[in-house]
């Protein structure tokens, strides 16, 4: 079973974060870097915020990054997911990548389980057609 509803409305790439969504249809996350500063950056945009420079380039995440932060939803925003609540939405960080953020979910976890700074894991879940988007999940166990 999918974490969030296979009926919500998939996103539509534009053209700053198109190839963000074609690495994710290879269950590939990549992140965005300028090609001047080399500062990694996410969501994806046509200028750089430290250097303001236009050139940039994508580098793949690792599979592994940290809690930053998250809030447990009690209260769908969607009617596609009022039959999916409590739900997770975190802020995962990859202290390797400039500590770059992502918005996603943690899946297979209980809202208790979960503490700030726990090593998570990347997981992928398919959304609309040959569409995936990327989920996390706790890392448990010995590295």
């Amino acid at each position: 079973m999918n974490y969030l509803s296979t009926n919500m409305p998939a996103p539509v790439p534009d053209i700053d974060d198109a190839p963000f969504w074609e690495a994710a249809a290879r269950q590939r996350l990549v992140f965005q870097r300028c090609g001047s500063c080399k500062t990694h950056r996410h969501p994806p945009s046509p200028m750089c915020p430290i250097c303001q420079s236009t050139r940039s380039e994508w580098t793949e995440a690792p599979p592994r990054g940290q809690l930053f932060s998250y809030t447990v939803t009690h209260v769908a925003p969607h009617p596609e997911l009022r039959d999916r609540t409590p739900y997770v939405v975190a802020l995962v960080c990859f202290p390797t990548l400039d500590n770059v953020r992502i918005v996603t979910n943690i899946v297979d976890a209980a809202p208790e389980d979960l503490k700030i700074g726990v090593e998570v894991e990347l997981a992928w879940e398919p959304i609309g057609a040959e569409m995936w988007a990327p989920r996390f999940k706790i890392v448990r166990g010995p590295r």
